[in-house]
């Protein structure tokens, strides 16, 4: 089933890269007592995901932020490695916070995961933006198969 608007985020743990290395990152400690934007596209270094969805979210972070937004974070079922290549790639800095979700443990309890097996990728996360209040979904926007329209970071700030 997928997640809805009023529905608490499922638990689950993700991965960030660090100046360590690879660090857990759950989703009690992400979206707890906090207003954040999560966005998800299908892999790193692809070419909407890198050319309009990414850069998106670093040219508007300040917005975002001044709208009350606590974090900014990208997710991709990919590994902390590539997650945080392509955020030094992308300029994500301390703008978003790059989420590995390399099993798409996550994105499957969300409902949001698609095949891409035909393209040699295996499952993968949807294309898609939610704000999350305290753990709460206030907005989701999914996208339709190949669009990228309302899970980029313009659509989102409308919606702050």
């Amino acid at each position: 089933m997928t997640i809805s608007v009023g529905d608490k985020v499922p638990s689950g743990t993700l991965v960030t890269m660090t100046a360590d290395g690879p660090a857990p990152v759950t989703t009690d400690d992400l979206f707890g007592g906090k207003k954040v934007v999560l966005f998800a596209l299908p892999g790193a270094f692809t070419p909407t995901c890198s050319a309009k969805h990414v850069p998106g979210f670093v040219a508007h972070a300040d917005e975002i932020a001044a709208k009350g937004v606590d974090t900014i974070a990208c997710l991709s079922v990919n590994d902390a490695f590539v997650m945080g290549a392509w955020g030094k790639d992308q300029g994500a800095g301390d703008k978003v916070m790059m989420l590995a979700d390399g099993n798409a443990a996550f994105s499957s309890a969300l409902g949001l995961t698609f095949d891409a097996s035909g393209f040699g990728m295996g499952t993968r996360a949807q294309r898609f933006a939610m704000i999350v209040d305290d753990g709460t979904v206030t907005a989701l926007n999914v996208e339709e198969p190949g669009a990228f329209e309302v899970s980029s970071a313009e659509y989102v700030l409308g919606q702050l």
